[in-house]
């Protein structure tokens, strides 16, 4: 698993290593059942703190998208798999909305209202 941050970004280093896997779920990359890396090696892997890695794993698992066992690290969880069906039918979404001529920003708060 390949996770990119940004160190000039003003989007906390925590936060961005959490959508790294998110992004990651989305797409399908990380499927439910499958382990992270240990924050350990990932701190090392990015450079940074291994607090920045613990707080954005536990934020996954504040979504319910990963759990942590202990002896086990961080597996995810059945939910991502939910995760990234929604992406799939976001993109649908958002191609028959291209075809249909509607900005995507109508599209966007269409969505929004929907919630």
């Amino acid at each position: 698993m390949l996770l990119r941050i940004n160190p000039e970004s003003p989007a906390p280093l925590f936060e961005q290593v959490a959508a790294a896997v998110r992004a990651q779920i989305a797409q399908g990359d990380v499927r439910p059942g499958d382990r992270l890396p240990p924050a350990r090696d990932v701190a090392q892997g990015l450079g940074v703190n291994l607090h920045t890695v613990l707080h954005a794993y536990q934020d996954l698992r504040d979504e319910g998208l990963i759990e942590l066992r202990r002896g086990r690290g961080a597996v995810v969880t059945d939910a991502a798999g939910a995760v990234a069906q929604l992406q799939r039918d976001i993109a649908e979404l958002g191609r028959r909305a291209a075809a249909l001529g509607v900005a995507p920003s109508t599209a966007v708060a269409m969505l929004r209202a929907s919630m």
